[in-house]
Order: C-alpha cells, then structure tokens, then sequence
C-alpha cells in the first residue's frame, strides 16, 4: 500500500509515551488471560463488549490515563493515513445517501490504556467503543498478527483499521443498538448468530472501502489485496478455534467462519456498493 506522504487524519488520539496512572481497580494478570484467549479461544473474550453488542460497558477499575508524548512515528503515519482514507470513502458514501459523516477518533495506545467499553491491551486486539465513537489500537498488535496469526503485511493492517471504522458505520447508522436490543431478548445461540451477521458485514464494508480507495486514488500495490484476505481467513473463527486445539463449535461462533470472512470481504470489493452487504435479510444457513 501506498501511503507515504499522503494526506494524514488529524482524528488520532495517541496515548503512548504516558503510561498509565491507577486510580483504583486493576487490569493486572487480566490482561495477559486476556491476550491468551483472544489468539486461542476468542468465544471466551468479551470483545463483543467493545464493538457495542455485549452486555454492557465494563470498566477500566477507575483507571485513567495521561497524554502520550505523540510520537511521530510511522505507525501513528500509517494509521494516520488509513484512518484518512476510511474519512475519505465513507463521507462520499454517506453524501451519496443524504447522510453526513460523522468521523471517529482513532486512538493509539502502548501496552494497555482504558475506555468506556472497558480495559484494552495489545493482547485484546483493535476494537470500537461505541459508547465514545472511537478505536482503540496497540500497534503492538500487528506483530501478534505477523508471529501468531499468520497475517502480515500493511494492508492485512489497515484491513483491521477498516473493520473497526466498519463497526462506526454501524454505530452511526442504528445497525449495532438493533443489534443491541436483539441480542437482548434472544437465545446464546442466537445472538451469537446475529453478532455473526454484524461481523461479516463489517468485513463487507471493508471490501467495499478497499474498492474506492482502488478507484479513487491508485494507492494498492501487487499482492495487498491477498495480503487482506488472508488476514480474513485467518482471524475466522473455525480457524482459531482449530488453531487452538480444541473443537470447533459453530454455536459459539460470534465472527464468522473463514470462507465466510473471505467471501464478504471479497462481495464488498467486488461491488463496491454498501448494498451488497446486506447480511440481516438471508438466512444464516445462506450467509
């Protein structure tokens, strides 16, 4: 991906350099269950919290954080220019349907920092909180996706970028508080199924955002687009359930299944029209 030099997002929020100041609670050993389990047994991580279809907000303890020193750097670069991309894409989109754009905040952190969907640490991996509008990102995480996951490359990173700008879409456009109320009053298996369908339309958008930034500005180069679907296969969840060791259990999926990933992914770019993402009108068996 071409990204040097180009036009950088001035919505980035980077807490590095700070540390962290307790002010009661603790994240502790937490953190490393925590970045256990999301690589090896993602059903058991309460991410579905951070993206806005848990069951509440958690709690950073009362923890709080001091600026960063805003190191600049090309991973605050990078991020910068991807995030301004989705900027980009997403206000034509949003224009294009009568809409205005409303821009998140990406936040930069080392280590671990809080939010109001809980605690986060590179071991968590990216995500959105809803309750803020913003991502959160340790770019720590993209060596766990590199060593662990198998994913390298800069477009495998800015497709994880572009997923959690997908999951703001949803926020601002009443996808996720339906899903929300849904999951509410609906069966484990169900809800889970539902959070499937928020995933791989996340995952669509994705596709779709790859399409404009292609069209518009000529930024990918040979081999970024293989480099995003294989960071889609493999952050399914039969893959790391296999991975893992232990038995791949479909009723507790909660993001999808590798081919669907890929497939979503590859609808989104292919038609480059928010349109073909539909994931909620089909049965799951379909999808």
């Amino acid at each position: 991906m071409q990204w040097r030099g180009r036009r950088s997002s001035s919505n980035i929020e980077d807490r590095r350099g700070g540390g962290m100041k307790r002010a009661g609670g603790g994240i502790g050993i937490g953190a490393i269950v925590l970045f256990v389990a999301s690589i090896f047994f993602p059903q058991y991580v309460p991410l579905l919290q951070m993206v806005g279809v848990g069951s509440g907000g958690g709690g950073g303890g009362g923890a709080t954080y001091s600026q960063g020193s805003g190191v600049d750097d090309d991973h605050r670069e990078f991020l910068g220019v991807v995030l301004a991309d989705t900027e980009d894409v997403w206000s034509n989109i949003f224009q294009a349907n009568g809409a205005r754009y409303q821009k998140p905040t990406l936040v930069i952190f080392d280590g671990r920092t809080t939010s109001p969907c809980g605690p986060a640490s590179t071991g968590s991996g990216p995500f959105y909180c809803p309750a803020d509008k913003k991502i959160y990102i340790d770019p720590g995480f993209y060596d766990v996706m590199e060593r662990r996951l198998g994913a390298p490359g800069d477009f495998a990173q800015a497709y994880v970028v572009a997923h959690e700008v997908a999951h703001h879409v949803q926020n601002v456009d009443g996808t996720i508080p339906k899903v929300n109320r849904y999951r509410r009053g609906a069966s484990k298996v169900e809800a889970n199924r539902a959070t499937v369908r928020l995933e791989l339309q996340a995952d669509c958008y994705s596709g779709v955002w790859t399409n404009h930034i292609q069209r518009g500005k000529r930024v990918l180069e040979d081999g970024d687009i293989k480099e995003a679907l294989n960071a889609a296969f493999q952050i399914g969840d039969d893959t790391l359930q296999g991975r893992s060791g232990g038995h791949v259990n479909p009723a507790t999926f909660t993001h999808g299944t590798s081919e669907q990933r890929v497939n979503w992914f590859y609808k989104g770019l292919r038609s480059g029209d928010i349109a073909s993402c539909d994931t909620f009108s089909q049965s799951y068996e379909q999808l």
